[in-house]
């Protein structure tokens, strides 16, 4: 009757094949056949053919305990889902779609169930907004801001910027008590972001010409940028100015209506997840401009449903160079 691998055993192959040593080799050493090595490391390798031993008895482990009649998940795979939730902030649903290309099938509610059950409370503080969300009845307030020249309205961007194709994007800022703010810049589609602290505050011009600075390496590829009334964006025409290739259509600024945050709703939830990190009662100059930049690290290698469960980095450069051949 065949016997299935200890994790000792599993161990010991990890170790041997860092070390190079042969698949015949390391089965001797273990006791079982050269086939049952094989076998082991087609089965439980990750994608790039590397055997690893923790996520290979996660593997074996979660396979046991999946099959009919037992569905108690080892706790292996527990401990590799609140580290994924401790430390990266994944939701369950990111969770569930990396494991799935993985071969370890569970489902979203059960790691929520699982959160749920913590009784420290740590779990739901690195849920997304802490469980803590409600929707809104979305109200249109149609207008025209008389604070932002030459504005075009929302209304007047064309059907195609709706999140869909590469190349649109939205803009923000994020505020302290003390009026220090950051930017933000999100492209729709792959929900990739750009960030950073602005040493001008709310100034206009500043913050036009950063806008440019951080997406003047894109400018090929962009369409549209969405953004709100407020006249730290009264400076537009400078970003449509500064991103101007000869021969392409500019680079129009569209305005939401007041009170519809929702019409930019890319870059609300964006800064949503931000503030995860920077809560809203912080003052900025507290937190440096490496801690910064490594919040939109953060959020940028973070797997999102949408983009079946790669991440908007992977998703943003590999739109980028097709478009830029």
């Amino acid at each position: 009757m065949a016997k299935q691998l200890t994790s000792e055993q599993r161990y010991v192959i990890y170790l041997d094949l860092g070390r190079k040593h042969l698949q015949k080799d390391i089965a001797e050493k273990i006791g079982v056949h050269p086939s049952t090595i094989s076998r082991e490391i087609k089965r439980n390798a990750n994608r790039t053919g590397d055997y690893i031993f923790t996520l290979a008895q996660s593997k074996c482990e979660s396979r046991k305990h999946s099959t009919l009649g037992n569905h108690r998940k080892s706790d292996i795979l527990w401990w590799r889902i609140e580290q994924m939730i401790k430390d990266e902030d994944w939701s369950p649903r990111q969770i569930s779609g990396v494991l799935a290309k993985e071969g370890i099938h569970i489902c979203p509610q059960t790691i929520y169930n699982h959160v749920h059950k913590d009784k420290t409370g740590e779990l739901k503080k690195h849920m997304p907004h802490e469980l803590r969300y409600k929707r809104r009845e979305k109200k249109v307030h149609v207008t025209k801001a008389t604070n932002i020249p030459n504005r075009t309205s929302i209304h007047e961007r064309p059907v195609e910027a709706d999140g869909t194709r590469f190349g649109d994007w939205e803009m923000d800022l994020i505020v302290d008590s003390q009026q220090k703010v950051i930017l933000t810049l999100v492209e729709k589609s792959t929900n990739m972001l750009l960030m950073e602290r602005m040493k001008h505050g709310k100034k206009a011009v500043p913050i036009a010409k950063a806008v440019v600075r951080l997406l003047f390496p894109y400018r090929q590829t962009i369409k549209t940028i969405t953004t709100d009334n407020g006249s730290e964006f009264a400076a537009h025409q400078l970003i449509t100015k500064g991103l101007h290739i000869k021969g392409k259509d500019d680079v129009i600024v569209y305005f939401t209506d007041a009170y519809s945050s929702w019409q930019k709703g890319c870059i609300e939830n964006t800064n949503k997840l931000i503030r995860k990190y920077i809560p809203k009662r912080a003052l900025f100059n507290r937190f440096s401009d490496y801690y910064i930049m490594n919040i939109q690290k953060k959020l940028n290698r973070r797997p999102r449903e949408k983009l079946n469960f790669l991440t908007p980095k992977e998703c943003f450069f590999k739109h980028f160079y097709y478009l830029c051949k």
